[in-house]
């Protein structure tokens, strides 16, 4: 099996959200992780280079085998807020009709700004996406 791209790393999680040169980006980043943190009880880890991870899920690959990734995780981008809402959008278009500009792809939600998006909805489908895939203790 080839390894993850994507691994977890020891990078400090402040020190990459203060390094964040748009101000509007990088108070959107604090935000989302104060928001992700409280929902999952997780607390934040770096996964790669600008990925801010939560919580673990166990991915089975095609040859059978397994491996632990974040269960949810963002990533302050300089076009977007990326959502890695891992387990997918298949059952969230009641929530995303309610959540305001967006823009989907399989699993990553993109936001200009969090203040144009609803955040009760938001939070919902957070938590949702990290009950379903999270591991179990």
């Amino acid at each position: 099996m080839a390894e993850r791209k994507t691994q977890k790393t020891s990078t400090d999680v402040d020190s990459f959200l203060e390094s964040i040169d748009n101000d509007g980006r990088r108070e959107d980043a604090i935000a989302v992780r104060t928001l992700m943190e409280t929902i999952t009880g997780e607390p934040a880890v770096m996964w790669g280079s600008s990925i801010v991870g939560f919580g673990l899920q166990e991915q089975t690959h095609a040859n059978g085998k397994t491996s632990d990734f974040m269960a949810i995780g963002f990533s302050p981008r300089k076009a977007n807020m990326v959502l890695y809402i891992t387990d997918g959008f298949e059952s969230q278009d009641a929530l995303l009709a309610k959540l305001g500009p967006h823009k989907t792809g399989k699993s990553c939600l993109y936001l200009k700004r969090l203040s144009t998006v609803d955040h009760d909805v938001l939070s919902e489908m957070i938590e949702q996406s990290y009950l379903h895939v999270r591991k179990p203790e």
